[in-house]
């Protein structure tokens, strides 16, 4: 028998996703948080795990207020798959950043595995994803936007520190 009702998955989940995408818009991200359970586990293979949503909060404030993952718009999926027996959810994210000033679209993708536990509160987040993409497509932006006279002094900063300017 299933743990939980497709139905009350994906519900849950485009609720979740609907968080998801208004802090990234507001960029504040304590309702998000505040969709885990007080004793969430969030495994961040680059990192580390965090345990709880205080430490979930003071991770993902300091990650999303500095490049790169301040200039990420949002975080869109791009497919999930439910799996109503274990109450998960495991989907594929986009991490599209701003504009650089020409319309270019730059971003990395991670999969992420989401683990239900009722009323609409998630257990367990686990992201998965290659840390060198990453490092990538912020250094592609950062050239991008040094060419077209938009890197900001942060990001700039954040360049030189990773090696992109000889």
């Amino acid at each position: 028998m299933a743990r939980f009702s497709r139905e009350e998955l994906t519900e849950a989940f485009a609720t979740f996703e609907q968080t998801v995408a208004d802090a990234a818009r507001s960029h504040d991200w304590d309702a998000w948080v505040s969709h885990y359970t007080p004793d969430v586990d969030y495994i961040e293979h680059a990192m580390g795990t965090m345990k709880g949503r205080d430490e979930v909060r003071a991770w993902i404030t300091k990650t999303m207020g500095s490049f790169p993952g301040g200039y990420m718009t949002e975080f869109p999926s791009l497919w999930a798959v439910f799996d109503e027996e274990t109450g998960r959810v495991i989907c594929e994210l986009d991490n599209p950043m701003r504009d650089p000033g020409d319309g270019t679209i730059i971003s990395a993708t991670n999969i992420s595995i989401v683990t239900y536990a009722g009323d609409g509160l998630w257990s367990r987040q686990e992201d998965i994803y290659n840390p060198l993409k990453f490092l990538q497509a912020s250094m592609r932006w950062c050239q991008k936007a040094e060419k077209l006279g938009t890197l900001d002094e942060e990001a700039a900063a954040w360049m030189r520190a990773n090696g992109g300017f000889k």
